[in-house]
């Protein structure tokens, strides 16, 4: 599908035009980056090296969540960082498009990732006798299948509608990314529907999810007044982290996208928010208080002393 549009680059205005401020930025989000690709890459490979937790559903999904969240931190943090170094900041019109697509379609799969792991938290509390039957690795699969699958066509409907919209003088973008109602305000043509639209495949989506989703925590720690004192606490240990991960996810999203199209001065910082701070904190809220994946990790660390010390 071809856009006729006359705009070849977006000049983005970044968080802040002030050079002090971008050296600041440049040095926050560059330890940022370093440490949320670090985290997350690290949670992938210590349960992918540890057979009991890789055997089971809920690490399985929480190694998925992590490299989505390192995937996603990656379409937009090192283009910011990069910018914080120059005045003027560009972007082509393909890379802002791709830049649009990947953060959708990471974003996407990832509010699916977030919905399985609430489903699979219910049957292992909920019906804990036909936890092994429900939740098998087929159904993992075609889970972890439905993901991929879902965030695709969310970013590939968002990337249609806006290929179709015409860009015919005003480039400058009042953002550090390509996102959607920032570009709505550069077209030039009525953008009233396309508007209700985002509204309704993103916030209304966001906000449906996020319902359920709190819906669904609710019913789990409700069904925890049957279980032993311990019991009690290792799933609110494990739900608590689960909600503050959706918590931190959702919240932004729905006021970035639920609402009538138009931009707002405070839509950098949440952006920040859901596109930086959250993927940097996911890490430590699942490990934190997570004594099977911190004993993982720790075996990991010793078997590349063992290797380091061998050379």
């Amino acid at each position: 599908m071809q856009n006729q549009s006359l705009v070849t680059e977006f000049i983005l205005l970044g968080l802040s035009q002030n050079p002090n401020v971008q050296k600041t930025v440049f040095v926050i989000f560059l330890f940022s980056y370093m440490a949320t690709l670090g985290g997350n890459l690290l949670i992938v490979v210590t349960i992918s090296s540890s057979p009991a937790l890789l055997g089971s559903p809920m690490y399985f999904f929480l190694a998925f969540l992590s490299f989505l969240d390192a995937c996603y931190s990656t379409v937009n943090t090192p283009k910011m960082i990069v910018d914080a170094l120059y005045e003027k900041k560009t972007i082509s019109f393909e890379g802002c498009m791709t830049q649009l697509f990947a953060g959708h379609f990471f974003a996407g799969a990832e509010v699916i990732v977030l919905t399985v792991m609430a489903y699979d938290r219910y049957v292992a509390i909920c019906k804990p006798l036909h936890y092994s039957s429900i939740m098998n690795w087929r159904l993992c699969g075609i889970l972890m299948g439905v993901a991929w699958t879902g965030g695709f066509l969310h970013s590939t409907i968002q990337i249609l509608f806006v290929l179709q919209l015409p860009f015919c003088g005003p480039n400058v973008i009042d953002h550090f990314i390509c996102d959607l109602y920032p570009l709505l305000e550069l077209a030039c043509t009525d953008t009233y529907v396309f508007g209700l639209f985002v509204v309704a495949n993103s916030g209304f989506i966001c906000i449906l999810i996020f319902s359920i989703l709190l819906v669904s925590y609710g019913v789990i720690l409700c069904s925890l007044r049957a279980h032993s004192t311990a019991g009690q606490r290792k799933a609110l240990s494990t739900c608590g982290s689960h909600i503050a991960v959706v918590v931190l996810f959702f919240v932004p999203c729905i006021l970035t996208y639920a609402r009538p199209p138009s931009t707002f001065s405070f839509d950098k910082m949440v952006t920040v928010i859901y596109a930086i701070l959250t993927p940097l904190l996911n890490p430590l809220i699942y490990t934190i208080r997570n004594k099977e994946v911190k004993n993982a990790m720790r075996n990991v660390w010793k078997r590349i002393m063992v290797v380091c010390n061998e050379r």
